[in-house]
């Protein structure tokens, strides 16, 4: 009985996330026909069959009708997002890549000394970098030495939710105890290159990098999301993305708005930013690699980073359970060739 229970239970959630993601990538799909002319039949038939033929069901061919209708033409090779989150993060990653939701933990494994972490509140002990347990007062004195803002995030943060950001006046002890576990940062001064999107809000690089089959780390997907003029941090929310070329920094020529909509020109701002060059950024892939190989075991993950006001590599968080491949495999896809995951069901 207990079997049938967990089996019972194992499928009513699959039907509740296949029909969720499914209800998002025909959202996003009927903004993409909107703006690019509708799905012919024959491409939504091979996006059913492929579906079909290579994951072994039609509840894929949802994401591949968004990809195929963005890039108006089909392609094999991409990857369904709610595949990816079913089978392939539970079979690349396990229970391991949510690891990355412990910044603590996280910290040490990869040991990167340009993290933009100054301590953590952990089961109601404040920590500095070193396991340094503090009482409150003189914590508070601690992470405001060097900064005059700082920043909480709650393990859960998600989306840009779960973002607190104080100065020492507005620091509230009784708060950071309310919202539990979660790490302090320095609010990070950008470089300038990042002040002709949006000053308010530090913007970030994603950049998501695998761990093939011989072990090597690669970069297969990145976008650059920064905030709104009257955001204090970036969220999904109201974020505005720009994908680039992975191989070199290069932004394309559209940016994406939180609908999934694509336009030429920013909202808030005058910038001609097609084939823009992202700072810094061979440094960062080449720092990125060697990181990611420190934790191979996670097999994909998406880093947000930023640089600062010094040219130096931030990161800002690591994305390592179901990071999202969406965006990647509309936008630049297909980026997960050769690594065999549309095989991964099969085992």
């Amino acid at each position: 009985m207990k079997e049938l229970a967990k089996s019972l239970i194992k499928k009513s959630r699959s039907y509740i996330y296949h029909k969720e993601q499914n209800a998002t990538a025909l959202k996003i799909l009927k903004v993409q026909e909107t703006q690019n002319g509708r799905l012919s039949k024959k491409e939504r038939k091979l996006c059913i069959e492929y579906a079909l033929d290579i994951f072994g069901h039609k509840k894929y061919a949802p994401w591949l009708m968004t990809y195929c209708s963005y890039q108006n033409q089909f392609k094999e090779g991409w990857i369904p997002d709610n595949y990816y989150g079913e089978t392939v993060v539970p079979t690349i990653k396990g229970e391991y890549g949510r690891l990355c939701y412990r910044p603590l933990i996280v910290n040490k494994l990869i040991n990167h000394n340009q993290d933009s972490n100054l301590g953590y509140f952990i089961n109601g002990y404040f920590l500095d970098i070193n396991d340094k347990i503090y009482q409150p007062i003189p914590f508070i004195e601690y992470i405001f030495q060097k900064h005059q803002k700082i920043v909480f995030k709650t393990e859960d943060s998600f989306q840009g939710r779960g973002i607190y950001i104080f100065n020492k006046n507005t620091f509230d002890l009784e708060l950071i105890r309310k919202l539990g576990n979660g790490v302090f940062q320095g609010f990070i001064i950008q470089h300038e290159f990042f002040n002709a999107f949006n000053e308010s809000a530090v913007a970030t690089i994603r950049v998501t990098s695998v761990c093939n089959n011989k072990g090597e780390i690669e970069i297969r997907g990145g976008f650059f999301k920064f905030g709104r003029s009257t955001d204090s941090h970036v969220k999904t929310s109201t974020a505005i993305k720009i994908p680039y070329d992975f191989k070199t920094g290069r932004l394309y020529h559209k940016a994406f708005l939180p609908n999934w909509s694509s336009i030429d020109s920013l909202p808030d701002k005058n910038v001609d930013f097609s084939n823009m060059q992202l700072p810094n950024y061979d440094y960062c892939i080449s720092e990125i690699k060697k990181l990611h190989k420190r934790v191979f075991y996670i097999g994909c993950i998406g880093w947000d980073i930023t640089i600062d006001n010094n040219n130096n590599l931030r990161i800002i968080e690591l994305n390592g359970f179901h990071n999202g491949i969406r965006f990647h495999e509309m936008t630049q896809g297909p980026c997960f060739t050769g690594l065999g995951w549309e095989n991964l069901h099969k085992t």
